[in-house]
């Protein structure tokens, strides 16, 4: 495979890379997510600190990934109601922020 070197911003930094050239659609739609994400939190509350920011953005990823995950891992019934639960309680903790 061929590795190739981009640019992504992030927060509005840049990040340089060297990654595998068919991984560059993937990177650059994560980067474009993350800072979706930002914005949208920026928009809604009134943090301004951008680790803050880039923290929560963090943790709605990771929820997001985290659900996604054990609908295919196929947990059961009562284990996916217990952590969705769980997840919930982030959220709302999230939207207190």
């Amino acid at each position: 495979m061929e590795k190739i070197s981009i640019k992504v911003v992030i927060a509005g930094r840049n990040y340089p890379l060297t990654i595998l050239a068919d991984e560059e659609g993937k990177i650059r739609k994560a980067a474009e997510i993350i800072n979706t994400s930002i914005k949208q939190l920026q928009e809604n509350y009134a943090v301004k600190d951008m680790q803050d920011l880039l923290a929560m953005t963090a943790l709605q990823l990771a929820t997001k990934e985290k659900v996604t995950s054990i609908d295919k891992e196929g947990l059961s019934s009562d284990e996916s109601q217990k952590v969705l639960s769980r997840l919930k309680n982030l959220s709302e903790q999230l939207d207190v922020v």
